[in-house]
């Protein structure tokens, strides 16, 4: 039996996820995602590596735009197969693309007017990647699925899910190809998460696979002594208050958003922040909150004692949900501090950009980073110093206070990723470090390799692979 893998995606960088699988005339794509890399953004232009009307399926490991971005543009470029994921999954990925693809017709209105003013072009067509449209014809293709149960996915091909730990709904994915009684199974980590975080269950491995794909973001790292993620936010907007200005955080409409308000709630209950307006300036980060109070079922234990009690950790006083235009703009004329809590997390995109460039340049601002941002992206340039910033094409001076909390990160660091992949009982025939930036996935590569023994390869964008 020949198997064939090929690496579209997230093969030595971070986003872009996206892994074909061919045998026996059977095509099926796990994961479909947006680059969001500056440097790499042109790849959401190319074509397809095969014509999306001969896939089978795709398997959704979780509703990253990293990770699903970019179905939306496979279907409008021919694909009408099944999108495997989980039910929560199903439910976040709608938003998300619709978001995405709002974002995208917005920008292009306002980026062609202002790149005339400018005298300027664009690399990229003055055109959205896909519109509302092609997300509402991708949407009925999402077909849900429970963890741990098999599902038949394609010919010769069955899938199990597993609770990855990561986001609300996450999973890894195993893939059994079969043909004439031999079987191969391929292991796709999506991103896995952490153990003992807040309001989500911890990571659920498999225990046995023949081939495997594990992300690598924080390969390189650890993500040292657990931080007092509640003092260090706390002192962060109690300094802000006291100077006056406002708290910005750059946020994760999935997860992310949701343990800030969750920690914001724990802080209130005990009297450690003063009672500030709160706002969460996402119209996608409030239609996921809401679907985090649909899905309980997905929620640990300390959470769910929580709700027994009759308090729910994504709610809080003070707080308002800012879904329209209007609704955002009103915050700019606050008087006093608030704490504004906007999307993009790597602030690539969205209402982010409109209160960093209202904010950044006021010395008594906060711009408190509580996530990932990856190589390229705007976020990573301010947290780098670069001073002065472009936002919306124009230099803004770096004035207010740069600050992160690293113990909020979503990703396994070296030793939970460790953790993830140890408990495979025989060794792997090959393990492909995948969705980290080459330093990092070869840190881990080599790591793994050491205390393991298992053959580990870093495998390059577009490598086609033969799994025997």
């Amino acid at each position: 039996m020949q198997i064939k893998l090929k690496f579209f995606g997230a093969a030595q960088n971070v986003t872009g996820s996206c892994y074909l699988i061919e045998a026996g005339g059977t095509r099926v794509l796990v994961d479909c995602g947006l680059y969001q890399e500056r440097d790499l953004k042109q790849r959401n232009w190319d074509a397809f590596p095969v014509p999306p009307s001969t896939l089978d399926a795709v398997l959704l490991t979780h509703a990253h735009l990293d990770h699903c971005g970019r179905l939306p543009k496979l279907v409008k470029d021919g694909f009408r197969g099944k999108i495997f994921c989980t039910p929560a999954t199903a439910d976040i990925a709608q938003i998300i693309m619709k978001d995405s693809a709002f974002l995208q017709e917005e920008d292009i209105k306002h980026k062609k007017a202002r790149h005339e003013k400018q005298g300027k072009t664009s690399p990229f067509p003055y055109e959205p990647l896909y519109t509302a449209a092609d997300v509402e014809k991708t949407v009925p293709l999402l077909t849900p699925v429970n963890y741990i149960t098999p599902v038949p996915v394609a010919a010769g091909m069955t899938a199990v899910f597993r609770e990855a730990g990561h986001i609300f709904g996450s999973a890894s994915i195993k893939l059994t190809v079969g043909q004439g009684g031999d079987t191969r199974s391929i292991l796709f980590s999506g991103d896995v998460g952490r153990w003992t975080m807040p309001i989500i269950n911890d990571p659920d491995p498999f225990d046995a696979a023949d081939y495997v794909l594990v992300e690598s973001t924080y390969g390189d790292r650890t993500h040292g002594k657990v931080k007092d993620i509640p003092g260090e936010l706390a002192r962060s907007i109690n300094e802000a208050a006291k100077a006056g200005g406002n708290i910005v955080i750059p946020s994760f409409a999935v997860e992310r958003t949701q343990e800030l308000l969750y920690h914001l709630n724990a802080l209130l209950r005990e009297n450690r922040i003063p009672h500030l307006l709160t706002f969460v300036d996402s119209p996608m980060a409030v239609s996921v909150t809401e679907i985090f109070k649909k899905h309980p079922e997905l929620f640990d234990e300390e959470t769910r004692d929580l709700l027994r009690q009759g308090i729910h950790p994504c709610d809080l006083p003070g707080l308002t949900m800012s879904r329209t235009v209007d609704q955002s703009k009103a915050i700019n004329h606050i008087k006093g501090t608030a704490i504004i809590i906007a999307g993009s997390g790597m602030c690539t995109g969205g209402r982010i950009k409109h209160h960093l460039k209202n904010n950044i340049s006021r010395p008594e601002s906060t711009i408190l980073f509580v996530g990932y941002q990856a190589v390229g992206t705007l976020g990573r340039l301010i947290l780098d110093g670069v001073d002065p910033i472009r936002i919306f094409g124009e230099e803004q001076e770096v004035k207010a206070r740069i600050e992160k909390i690293d113990g909020f990160s979503a990703h396994a660091d070296q030793n939970e990723l460790l953790r993830w992949i140890t408990p495979l009982k025989k060794a792997p025939r090959q393990v492909f470090i995948i969705h980290g930036e080459p330093g990092a996935a070869d840190a881990f590569g080599k790591l793994l390799a050491e205390k393991t023994g298992w053959p580990c390869t870093v495998p390059e964008y577009r490598q086609e692979i033969i799994l025997d």
